[in-house]
């Protein structure tokens, strides 16, 4: 049986499609059934639409600092569509610990940093200034703080001296969209398990991939 995913957007929805186009494959161990935006005129949400996923439109503006009535709607939401397991996908919005501690484990986010370096606002801005070689994305667990909950994946790519956030931000982009799928398939199929602070993942082995930057010839 696939696990029921929710994915909470509030603008474009990019790593939204990427878990799309994943899910669409027979053997993928999750559907996605449901896109939430808290922003009307969010334009993932019409990414969804086309990709056949139901969507919903809850409002966060209305509730102001409310953001456990906001969250009471939210899941009444996930509770009607039988949602298992939630991705956030740029969704720009604090949650509280009640909520996270609810979902722990069970929900996942993506930060394009090699987190623990660089959380927060402008990771790529961060990455730059750090003068860092490489940089890259993380798919880790929600906890109450920001960007610091259990790390599940990570990819690295490199960083030139002549890039700029803009041309960082394109290059991480790619390897969100294949770490979340992959991300999400461990989840699902029940390869990860937390042991404190720390994601475990079955049958997993150190990789024979070495990146190096810079590359000089």
């Amino acid at each position: 049986m696939k696990r029921r995913v929710a994915i909470l957007i509030s603008g474009r929805g990019s790593n939204m499609a990427a878990l799309i186009r994943a899910a669409a494959a027979p053997d993928f161990p999750a559907e996605i059934s449901l896109v939430i935006s808290n922003k009307a005129d969010a334009p993932g949400l019409e990414r969804a639409r086309a990709g056949g996923v139901t969507t919903e439109v809850i409002e966060s503006k209305p509730f102001g600092k409310d953001r456990a009535g906001f969250e009471k709607v939210l899941q009444a939401a996930l509770d009607q569509h039988g949602i298992e397991l939630i991705c956030l996908g740029g969704f720009m919005r604090l949650f509280t610990a009640e909520f996270t501690k609810a979902w722990y484990g069970r929900m996942l986010n993506i930060h394009p940093s090699l987190l623990p370096s660089f959380p927060g606002l402008d990771p790529h801005g961060q990455a730059l200034r750090a003068g860092v070689k490489l940089s890259g994305a993380t798919v880790h667990f929600v906890i109450p703080e920001t960007d610091a909950g259990p790390i599940v994946m990570q990819g690295a790519v490199p960083v030139g001296d002549h890039d700029t956030a803009e041309t960082l931000s394109e290059r991480i982009l790619e390897i969100e969209h294949r770490i979340y799928p992959e991300a999400l398939r461990l989840l699902a199929t029940g390869k990860v398990r937390i042991e404190g602070d720390i994601c475990r993942t079955e049958g997993s082995a150190a990789s024979e991939n070495f990146l190096v930057s810079p590359l000089v010839r």
